[in-house]
């Protein structure tokens, strides 16, 4: 599966019609349409047609879409998945996983709908909501339950509800399920995307957050207000240094490979696979930062 930026995914509650309808003006890199918990049970069928309506409508320029639908032990289950995929969304978002059979029965009625709506088979992908202790201990067998699969999401509330605790300011609560996620989702080759951080008016405390979970490798943040965006955008924008070491590495790649030459050096060491991936990914960020161009040139300011 291609591999795409995510370092923003951006919660939109479905039964709000400005904020759906505004949603791809604030640049995250993911927009989540979110059915469930934002949706109250009187509110459930109109949210659905409320989204389904905007995807059909609406410009969300190049965003990822992704929908979180209401668990597959609701009555709503069924009919958000339809819905969803009739509209073509890109991503549907189980919440509350806690085994490779809950998304593998997910994908089954995602195949009924995009046969019955003419989707092309496996153009809806997924995604997994771990919640719970049991959700963290199976991290690695829910990430590796579909070819679909694009990520996991450590949703926080919930667990650490689970675990008899709270949030607090340090994160200490969430060490284990943060690094069991992530592992998992290395393991199987997908996305890893941290919990949202609910205290809006704290960017000080938002922002170390975001720079931890950088540290640790998540592909990026759940996000609940657009201010948000632009730090976790800074906190994962690379350096000037960062840049020019990628596209020295880029540049020693592309050489290599018109001599057709297996060995790759710069600066008298060797370039080996993780480098290569590294750089690749430094290009990528900035690029989508608008600190290069296409061809590689800084952007003046």
């Amino acid at each position: 599966m291609e591999e795409r930026l995510r370092r923003t995914m951006m919660f939109v509650p479905g039964n709000n019609a400005g904020m759906v309808r505004d949603a791809g003006i604030y640049g995250a890199d993911s927009i989540m349409f979110d059915l469930e918990d934002a949706v109250s049970l009187a509110e459930k069928d109109s949210a659905r047609m409320l989204v389904y309506q905007a995807l059909q409508t609406q410009d969300y320029g190049d965003a990822e879409l992704v929908v979180r639908i209401n668990g597959n032990d609701t009555k709503y289950f069924h009919d958000d998945v339809f819905a969803m995929v009739k509209a073509g969304i890109d991503v549907i978002r189980l919440p509350k996983v806690e085994s490779a059979e809950m998304m593998q029965d997910l994908v089954k009625v995602i195949e009924e709908a995009e046969k019955k709506f003419g989707r092309e088979p496996g153009s809806t992908h997924v995604m997994a909501a771990i919640e719970s202790a049991r959700g963290v201990l199976k991290s690695l067998e829910i990430a590796e339950s579909t070819d679909r699969m694009i990520g996991l999401a450590l949703s926080a509330e919930d667990y650490t509800t689970d675990l008899k605790t709270k949030r607090y300011v340090d994160g200490v609560e969430l060490e284990f399920a943060r690094n069991m996620i992530l592992n998992a989702a290395r393991a199987a080759g997908i996305a890893a995307f941290d919990t949202v951080f609910t205290k809006v008016d704290d960017m000080d405390g938002f922002k170390k957050e975001t720079e931890h979970i950088y540290k640790l490798g998540f592909d990026g943040k759940s996000i609940i207000n657009p201010r948000q965006i632009d730090v976790v955008n800074k906190i994962y924008e690379p350096t000037r240094a960062e840049i020019e070491n990628a596209l020295d590495v880029e540049a020693a790649l592309e050489e290599a490979h018109r001599k057709n030459s297996g060995v790759i050096a710069l600066n008298g060491q060797m370039v080996d696979r993780p480098v290569a991936l590294r750089a690749q990914r430094v290009i990528r960020l900035a690029k989508a930062s608008n600190l290069i161009n296409e061809e590689g040139d800084f952007i003046e300011e």
